[in-house]
């Protein structure tokens, strides 16, 4: 499994199968576009929503449209993109996808707190996050979120071999948030998401990773545009 990070909440990831899954594209984000990266140069195999805010669904219908993919999410985001005649499966937290194309891969949408609109103010349903495996990988991507119970269970019920969380604070957890997030959930490796994009999820890297490793655990804080093999992440560091 590889995990290719487009800045801010956005990335690409590579089952080992060579499926490809693109989670919450807003590759149109500033710090993506200093490093040129083109939304439509992307091409996923299907498209993964958290929830419906502009900073998670930016770039979603042009790249929709130009490859033809599905987008996956819960029904009140997938409902808004069906309406513009994209193809579409809508789901509600606790569902799970699975792959036609190779059933070891799957995807279970799991409870967040936070809020979900779009950008016209209309109501985009409930927040998730998001257990993905592979069959030989299974990762948590926690979408926006707050420090919550629930990542209890997921860690008690998946064998997760690392969590991508969101760490800038403001809108959804901290570094902080973060540390305890990995304790709850039995992970050892985090890859650090929405931070630095914008000046109120702006943090010091280096007192991030500081505050990791005091908590005897790793912060991968991925280059936009950098990508890494699971093995890369868990055994060789940085």
């Amino acid at each position: 499994m590889r995990i290719h990070y487009l800045g801010h909440s956005a990335f690409l990831i590579t089952t080992s199968q060579g499926e490809k899954l693109l989670l919450d594209p807003f590759i149109s984000n500033p710090l993506a576009q200093n490093k040129g990266i083109n939304p439509l140069s992307i091409q996923p195999d299907y498209i993964f929503l958290s929830h419906a805010h502009f900073d998670h669904i930016a770039d979603v219908e042009a790249i929709a449209q130009k490859y033809k993919v599905p987008i996956i999410g819960v029904y009140e985001v997938c409902s808004y993109f069906e309406r513009k005649g994209l193809a579409v499966v809508g789901m509600n937290v606790g569902g799970k996808w699975r792959s036609e194309k190779t059933p070891d891969t799957w995807v279970k949408l799991v409870p967040a707190i936070h809020s979900s609109s779009f950008p016209d103010g209309s109501y985009g349903g409930v927040a998730v996050g998001f257990v993905l495996s592979d069959g030989k990988y299974t990762i948590y991507y926690s979408g926006d979120t707050s420090l919550t119970l629930e990542m209890e269970i997921i860690g008690e019920r998946y064998d997760l071999t690392l969590a991508i969380l969101c760490i800038g604070g403001h809108f959804t957890m901290d570094y902080e948030d973060a540390v305890e997030a990995a304790f709850m959930l039995g992970v050892d490796h985090v890859v650090g998401m929405h931070y630095n994009t914008f000046p109120p999820i702006q943090i010091s890297s280096d007192k991030a990773q500081q505050y990791f490793r005091e908590n005897d655990l790793k912060l991968h804080l991925l280059e936009v545009g950098e990508e890494k093999t699971i093995e890369e992440l868990v055994k060789g560091g940085d």
